[in-house]
């Protein structure tokens, strides 16, 4: 395999191509009061206007990425570029909730088409294992850092600009990235046979969308038991139907005996606990300091700045040291890091953060995009350069169910927790509905509005909540623990000089 001169160029444009996309997933969040009182959106136009970018791209990036691997990774990832443009100015500009519903399903679909295809590049174009560890390492921190910084872009625009800025900004980048990607990526002839049926896509995408959909809606307090429960049976049913028609199939649309390589299913699992982790500790602390310690969304965003900062740094050093400590060790002892910056969190006082709280959210951003870094080179050096879009895909997939499962165990965690340890004024009991109790943001709303009187239950809101944050957080302490464990435990027969010849 022919090692391009100019590779370091081609990660610079695949990089910018996948800047916005990242982004995206989490800059919307700071932007849904502004819309909601634009769009005249109600509580369901918003749940979709949210739910569907994540919850779309994780049922089309394996059909996208099978996609790639047969018509060409250059050709995918430049289309996918123009539709996410397009999208993002039908977005920035739409009329109704509705409307905008719709320019999200294309940004997803612009998303799908590129994420895969920014991992595939990487692999192929950097064959030699450690130049691949570097970029892989570069690559997680765009990852890494662009889910954290969305709140904080968001955050700046809505200073000074409408809701819809959010998604302007996608423009430059892409009139920018476009280009240099057109001029600098290889022209490789696709060498996969896998099939690609679009019924078999179908399956896939209905599948997962319906599972993830009954497990985030099941979670929820007023969940109709019946509808969440049939809706998830339906998802099961589809899914396995899809893994039968690929083990029955000479030519796979999705290769499943990938996943009997250690690293890519350890790899996998890493991805989605990991960046679930990463998404419900962002999600918590974001709340805990507008809420409880009193900063605005920006002054939070800030504040979040050393996870950020050190989210950037981690990635690229990943790759040097796990040319020298080996994968295995390095995944583990990433992953055991983090674990107990998340414990040591969730037993500060961010209202006196010290040195302490920044060195620990500090050290948790490092080793987490370390840990994500180590889940890229695991699945991405293991796999065969010709299956390196489906690769690519699985790691996409894994990255979206966590970042949105994530937000949803870490969401019903808090608000069980809040609910559990709010003591509501004896005086204030007949005046607070249901509501209050299931969320600090609907017990605030009710504070506000009782005046004076709702001072106390304001304190005890408050209280509640950052004793349910400590409960989240050393929660996901313990998940991340066992899972280093288990890293340590199924890589233990792994051999770091196997990822030279992936692509045999």
């Amino acid at each position: 395999m022919s090692r391009p001169a100019n590779r370091w160029l081609i990660l610079l444009a695949v990089m910018l191509a996948f800047t916005p996309v990242v982004i995206d997933m989490t800059i919307l969040h700071i932007a849904v009061p502004s819309l909601t009182l634009a769009l005249n959106a109600s509580g369901t136009e918003i749940l979709w206007i949210i739910d569907i970018y994540p919850l779309l791209m994780a049922g089309l990036l394996v059909p996208m990425g099978t996609l790639a691997d047969r018509i060409g990774n250059r050709k995918m990832l430049l289309t996918g570029l123009l539709v996410f443009l397009a999208a993002s100015v039908a977005a920035a500009f739409a009329p109704s909730a509705a409307m905008l519903i719709g320019a999200r399903v294309f940004l997803a679909i612009g998303a799908s088409m590129i994420m895969p295809n920014v991992l595939a590049i990487i692999r192929q174009i950097f064959d030699d294992p450690k130049e691949r560890g570097i970029a892989l390492g570069l690559w997680g921190t765009i990852g890494a850092a662009g889910a954290a910084i969305g709140p904080l872009v968001g955050g700046a625009l809505l200073e000074h600009f409408w809701w819809g800025s959010v998604f302007l900004i996608n423009v430059p980048v892409m009139m920018v990235v476009w280009p240099l990607a057109y001029f600098t990526l290889p022209r490789r002839a696709p060498s996969s046979t896998a099939e690609w049926k679009i019924g078999q896509a179908v399956i896939l995408i209905a599948g997962l969308i319906s599972t993830v959909y009954a497990i985030k809606s099941g979670f929820k307090p007023d969940a109709a038991v019946t509808t969440t429960l049939a809706v998830l049976i339906v998802g099961l049913v589809l899914l396995a139907w899809f893994g039968r028609l690929q083990l029955k199939s000479a030519t796979p649309m999705l290769d499943l005996s990938l996943f009997t390589k250690p690293a890519i299913s350890m790899g996998f699992v890493m991805a989605l606990v990991v960046s679930g982790s990463l998404a419900g500790v962002e999600l918590t602390i974001a709340q805990e300091l507008q809420f409880v310690v009193g900063k605005s969304p920006l002054q939070a965003g800030l504040f979040l700045m050393p996870m950020v900062i050190a989210s950037a740094l981690g990635g690229p050093i990943a790759g040097f040291v796990v040319a020298m400590m080996g994968l295995r060790m390095v995944a583990f002892l990433s992953l055991l890091i983090s674990a107990g910056s998340l414990i040591g969190l969730g037993l500060s006082d961010f209202h006196d953060p010290g040195w302490q709280v920044p060195t620990l959210m500090a050290t948790l951003g490092f080793f987490l995009s370390v840990g994500l870094t180590a889940s890229s080179i695991a699945i991405m050096s293991s796999a065969p350069a010709d299956k390196a879009g489906a690769a690519g895909a699985l790691e996409g997939t894994g990255y979206e169910l966590g970042a949105g499962l994530g937000i949803t165990i870490f969401g019903v965690l808090l608000a069980s927790s809040f609910t559990n340890a709010l003591r509501v004024p004896a005086e204030l009991a007949g005046a607070v509905g249901d509501a209050a109790m299931q969320s600090i943001g609907e017990a605030m709303i009710v504070a506000e509005r009782l005046g004076n009187d709702g001072l106390a239950l304001a304190e005890a809101a408050r209280t509640a909540f950052t004793s349910a944050h400590m409960s989240v957080l050393l929660a996901a302490g313990s998940v991340i623990t066992l899972l280093s464990l288990a890293v340590l435990v199924a890589l233990r027969n792994f051999r770091d000089e196997d990822v030279a010849t992936a692509e045999h």
